[in-house]
């Protein structure tokens, strides 16, 4: 049984894949790939439904010019072949698959009238292979780029012509021609004088006079179909207008005035086809999410956190409030005091730093908080303590008073990494756990361990339950095990997951269900009393790294390692 979808929003359809972002001919949808999904998402109101098919990360789209077909490719293992998917736009589901490039597909097209589709291999495979649809075997192929230029990472086709397509890479663009009754192909260098660019994708004007090129520096090149050279580049890098990173996706708009271009950083940009002026769109973040934190009492904003910033959501559509920027550094946990007045986080440096939720300024630095790294905090409900855990496998305690911090104890038991931190109610005990197999019940008072559990496990996570008499834990033998918190008697294993570590865990404030998340890919609800999941859904394409439930049982917010973060509609929702 799936729950509903709210949205969801990725940083790998923007940043890791070429062309990744595609405007559907009906100009109301855009689609792009979270991991091994295709994510078709209504411009209007965010609605979203999804394509799955694909065994490992795809790599590239493309849309037909009618749209009645998608094309996606995957990458696979060294020696493997990797698939090439067509979907049926409207049916939603697999036309053909077509198996040849090894290991990776890096690029794909479709012809103007939805004839042929042009294939362009990996690093490892280095052809270019032109496919007919309706018989779904291959024409023609040929390597990809002249002997004197680099690697090839692009393909597009002609918007008018099914015989013409042009090619691009690491010094090469060029034009090519097919002759289908001879099976062949036939390249015509591009001239771009002195210029020296790397090019990830391109875009054929509407009347085909134009090919626009953008390229890992971040710019974009105008040339001239026809003649082959280089008519223009842009835009000027002004301090007030520059599009930051290198460009790797180019749609033309419905309007033929503007261009959508998606950057490596994960920002979209709306640029002016006369001017060149780039106005920022939307952005994400382009490297896995370490963690999730929703306000006491919210539902309408959630934070995450991965390298180099922190991020204020609004739910909904995803809109980015704040961004708190550390430049070179990653944020491994992130937690909002109950009173909403600051975000307390743990970084890769060994520092905890004290952010303003509205301003996002700097109140506080605890510097060498631990020697290898802060993998764990959380706050107590009077807001005036920190708890800490490190790489090292201590657990600190921290007093905060006016903008002053003092360290109170260290508890010294774990052998590595911390990965869970959590507290209970009453400020005077915490549970931690860690990848070493233990599970630690501290007293916060006098900072000594009162009760520990060991198990065969990478521990991953722990929740109290609200009662406080158990506590549920998970990790890397896929199981969520109770425990009873007096003695430390195990109460009973459930298997979570038929595959790989279990993430995330998060458990409702009456008790009565948890959610889970990992390497499985799958968002479950668990009534906690039977130990039975009620509900699954399974969009994400890459590991779940955290989940959260909001205090009042309305949303699920989940993270993964590509980047992506879903919103779900808590399936249990509170009796009103």
């Amino acid at each position: 049984m799936f729950f509903f979808l709210q949205f969801s929003t990725s940083a790998i359809s923007l940043g890791r894949v070429v062309s990744g972002l595609q405007l559907h001919p009906d100009r109301q949808h855009l689609i792009y790939p979270v991991g091994c999904t295709i994510i078709l998402k209504k411009i209007s109101n965010g609605i979203q439904d999804f394509l799955h098919g694909h065994t490992n990360n795809v790599s590239c789209i493309s849309v037909s010019k009618s749209g009645k077909y998608i094309a996606s490719g995957q990458v696979n293992s060294m020696g493997y072949k990797a698939p090439i998917v067509i979907w049926d736009y409207s049916k939603k589901a697999i036309y053909a698959e077509l198996v040849l490039h090894m290991a990776k597909v890096e690029a794909l097209d479709f012809s103007p009238n939805d004839k042929y589709l042009v294939s362009l291999g990996g690093v490892d495979d280095g052809s270019v292979v032109v496919w007919n649809i309706e018989t779904k075997q291959a024409i023609c192929g040929s390597l990809a780029s002249p002997q004197n230029a680099g690697h090839c990472l692009t393909v597009k086709y002609s918007n008018t012509n099914d015989l013409i397509f042009a090619s691009a890479g690491s010094e090469t663009l060029r034009v090519w021609k097919m002759d289908p009754e001879n099976r062949k192909l036939s390249p015509t260098e591009c001239r771009t004088g002195k210029m020296r660019r790397t090019v990830k994708c391109v875009e054929v004007g509407e009347n085909d006079q134009l090919l626009f090129c953008g390229t890992t520096s971040g710019d974009i090149l105008k040339i001239t179909l026809e003649t082959g050279l280089l008519s223009a580049c842009g835009p000027v890098k002004t301090k007030n207008n520059l599009v930051e990173q290198g460009v790797t996706s180019i749609t033309v708009n419905g309007d033929e005035q503007h261009l959508f271009v998606g950057t490596q950083d994960a920002k979209m940009y709306r640029l002016n086809l006369e001017t060149f002026q780039p106005e920022l769109v939307s952005s994400s973040h382009n490297n896995a999410i370490n963690d999730v934190a929703i306000p006491f009492g919210v539902s309408e904003l959630f934070a995450t956190c991965s390298k180099n910033d922190i991020r204020l959501w609004k739910k909904g559509k995803p809109i980015e409030i704040l961004r708190i920027t550390v430049p070179n550094l990653t944020c491994n946990a992130l937690h909002i005091m109950l009173d909403g007045a600051s975000f307390i986080s743990a970084w890769s440096d060994g520092k905890i730093r004290v952010f303003g939720p509205e301003s996002g300024r700097l109140m506080l630095i605890i510097p060498d908080a631990h020697r290898m790294g802060v993998t764990a905090i959380a706050g107590t409900r009077d807001c005036e303590r920190i708890i800490s855990g490190g790489e090292e496998g201590q657990v600190r305690c921290w007093e905060l008073q006016n903008s002053v911090y003092r360290l109170l104890g260290i508890m010294a038991e774990h052998k590595t990494t911390i990965t869970s931190i959590n507290i209970k109610s009453d400020d005077k005990q915490c549970v931690t756990t860690s990848a070493d197999g233990s599970c630690i019940i501290w007293d916060l008072v006098m900072f000594g361990s009162l009760q520990m559990v060991i198990d065969n496990t990478k521990f991953q996570v722990v929740c109290y339950h609200p009662e406080e008499y158990q506590i549920i834990t998970s990790g890397s033998d896929r199981k969520v095990t109770y425990w009873d918190v007096f003695n430390g008697s195990r109460i009973r294993s459930v298997v979570a997951s038929e595959s790989g570590t279990i993430n995330g865990m998060h458990i409702t404030q009456d008790g009565n269900h948890f959610v889970t998340g990992g390497d499985d890919k799958l968002v479950k609800v668990w009534n906690y009393m039977e130990g039975q999941a009620t509900h699954v859904g399974m969009p994400h394409g890459g590991s779940i790294t955290s989940v959260r439930i909001c205090s009042n049982n309305r949303i699920i917010v989940s993270t993964s390692a590509d980047g992506a973060i879903f919103q779900w509609r808590f399936p249990h929702p509170p009796v009103c």
